[in-house]
């Protein structure tokens, strides 16, 4: 099995409180400080550390996001005094910060090469969610700054639902065991394969992995964590290619190539991400014999992800409705879940499987209220509030719910 790293390579701690109508307000100088607590003390310690280098993001809902460099500073405004400290965390104004309004999240992050990230999230959103779980902060956040060093119990292992949420931050992990996935993807050379091909690779590369016996939880996950690890691993051998050969016109930079380039490369990760879980979502089906038709056309030419037990079933009106299932299949669902409400008229109760972690539960009782029923890989459960987890389902409820149907006589 190819290692997968730690949280702890990246980040030594982080601390998060919510933001006061004080704290959003700068003065005329445009500068910002904090009244340190002891907990901070815990990640930056007892000397003063001045200029550290600082990405600051605002992250918001779909496609909404601002960062900005910039620096922070820690230090004792009382460091000659014989027996007091003041401790204060400073920064001074910039894009990101003239977003912060009261109530919002604040988040701290030191990094293992000495410098630093600060998010700002609405409060109760998903991403604030995700940040909580990630950096393992159980509770809501307060006026006060709660710590958390990235260590010990802390230490999440960097599996795909970890590697979602630094994607989300703009941080790139280092594969691990870059020759053993080198190996794998050597027949392709410089050249991308269609995802149908990469996805038979990932599953073909895990032979202990067996769909028809192993939970159909698990299964996905290491599937969908094999490609994933593949298909960036090819991409940067094709990027660096790319980038090696330059982006000239002639004496002139070919800036518009170079734009282009680089939107090609993220529009095909989100592309191939939603395409590759329908992949292995369908050899679980054909595994576990679960009848079903992929993409096939409803009503208003709407086309669910997956239809269960058949689209002939779907359009024969004598078929009794209650025997029909639809799936939705969403990598990231952000607020798209929606779509799937008017995909197939005739299955009032709609199914939703989705890879992102923490939902804001805002959404998830929105999604309630139309009858959708999220399914997630079991993992993923536990990034969820206790409330929101007992409306679940996983894959093997999901899949016990298809074959009953489906057996219905």
């Amino acid at each position: 099995m190819i290692g997968k790293g730690y949280l702890s390579d990246y980040f030594e701690g982080a601390a998060v409180k919510r933001l006061s109508a004080v704290e959003t307000s700068p003065d005329s100088s445009n500068q910002h400080e904090f009244n340190a607590t002891k907990a901070l003390r815990r990640i930056f310690g007892e000397d003063d550390r001045r200029g550290i280098p600082t990405r600051f993001v605002w992250l918001g809902g779909e496609q909404e996001g601002v960062s900005a460099e910039g620096i922070i500073s820690w230090y004792d405004a009382r460091r000659q005094h014989p027996t007091r400290t003041e401790y204060r965390l400073y920064y001074p104004g910039n894009e990101v910060t003239a977003l912060m309004e009261a109530g919002d999240t604040f988040f701290l992050a030191t990094r293992r090469d000495g410098t630093a990230m600060v998010i700002i999230t609405p409060s109760g959103s998903t991403v604030q969610n995700q940040l909580l779980w990630l950096f393992g902060m159980e509770s809501q956040p307060d006026l006060h700054f709660e710590v958390q060093e990235i260590s010990g119990n802390q230490d999440a292992e960097l599996d795909f639902t970890v590697r979602y949420i630094l994607d989300e931050l703009g941080i790139e992990p280092e594969e691990p065991e870059a020759d053993a996935l080198d190996a794998l993807i050597e027949r392709f050379g410089m050249k991308f394969p269609t995802t149908r091909e990469f996805s038979a690779l990932a599953r073909t590369s895990l032979p202990d992995v067996t769909a028809g016996h192993d939970s159909p939880d698990s299964v996905l996950m290491a599937w969908l964590e094999r490609e994933e690890l593949l298909f960036r691993r090819l991409e940067r051998h094709i990027v660096s290619d790319r980038l090696v050969n330059g982006f000239m016109a002639g004496s002139e930079a070919d800036v518009d190539g170079f734009l282009a380039f680089s939107l090609s490369v993220q529009n095909r990760r989100k592309a191939r991400a939603g395409q590759s879980l329908e992949n292995h979502l369908e050899a679980l089906f054909q595994a576990h014999g679960i009848r079903y038709v992929r993409g096939a056309e409803t009503e208003n030419r709407h086309k669910p992800d997956f239809l269960f037990p058949g689209i002939a079933e779907y359009r024969d009106a004598a078929f009794p409705s209650q025997r029909l299932t639809m799936l939705g299949a969403k990598s990231t669902l952000k607020d798209r879940w929606r779509q799937v409400l008017t995909e197939a008229e005739r299955i009032p109760k709609k199914h939703l499987l989705t890879l992102e972690p923490a939902i804001s539960e805002h959404q998830t009782d929105q999604m309630q209220q139309a009858n959708l029923w999220l399914v997630l890989p079991e993992r993923l459960h536990a990034t969820y509030r206790p409330a929101q987890q007992a409306r679940l389902l996983s894959m093997k409820n999901f899949f016990e719910l298809a074959l009953r149907k489906q057996n219905i006589s």
